[in-house]
């Protein structure tokens, strides 16, 4: 139950970091860094970290994104298999 509390949790900040570093992209303010973005995926927000992606349309050119959170969803999910 705490699990799935932090999951939901932290899938909702990082899908508000997505809009909001969207907002601040397109009104030329300062950022949230692309680190910050990916330690969040890293710690469970890979789901929010994708919607902001969908949803926003934002962070879909950069490499970092397109490929390293796929790759951390199986590192995710291979972790969970591995562990149950």
């Amino acid at each position: 139950m705490i699990l799935q509390i932090y999951l939901i949790g932290i899938n909702c900040l990082s899908l508000l970091l997505m809009g909001l570093d969207k907002l601040k992209a397109l009104r030329n303010n300062y950022r949230i860094s692309e680190k910050t973005l990916i330690f969040i995926a890293l710690i469970g927000g890979t789901i929010g970290i994708i919607l902001g992606m969908l949803i926003f349309h934002h962070k879909t050119k950069k490499n970092l994104f397109k490929v390293g959170i796929p790759i951390i969803i199986m590192i995710q999910i291979i972790l969970c298999i591995t562990t149950s």
